[in-house]
């Protein structure tokens, strides 16, 4: 899969209230641990995470869709998401927020997903 630096260029994801690069990496690469229990490869490398906002008192928001509306694993998934994050010490809650818009499709795959997924 694609590392997190490449993933900020492939399938970036639009941070707010986080100016440190690093943090914005450790953020990539613990999201980058959240697989979509059905297709087997990570969120990031998926682009279904679309917004990560950090407020003053270090809360994270997500932003992010699924594949396919209806996901039976969705609260699943959310809540993986948030476990990963409240597990860094930079962060002290965090949120997920299911978004249909934009909807998702495969131009948002990284090269390495689209590989293993037999689309490009």
């Amino acid at each position: 899969m694609a590392t997190s630096d490449e993933l900020m260029s492939l399938a970036p994801i639009e941070f707010s209230g986080v100016e440190d690069e690093n943090l914005k990496q450790e953020i990539i690469k613990t999201l980058m641990l959240v697989n979509d229990p059905e297709i087997h490869i990570d969120i990031v490398n998926l682009g279904l995470v679309y917004e990560v906002d950090m407020d003053k008192e270090n809360n994270a928001h997500v932003k992010m869709t699924l594949t396919a509306i209806g996901c039976p694993l969705a609260g699943s998934i959310m809540a993986q998401v948030q476990q990963a994050l409240v597990q860094m010490s930079e962060i002290n809650q965090a949120t997920v927020d299911l978004v249909w818009d934009p909807p998702w499709d495969t131009n948002r795959v990284s090269r390495f997903a689209a590989m293993a997924l037999g689309i490009r």
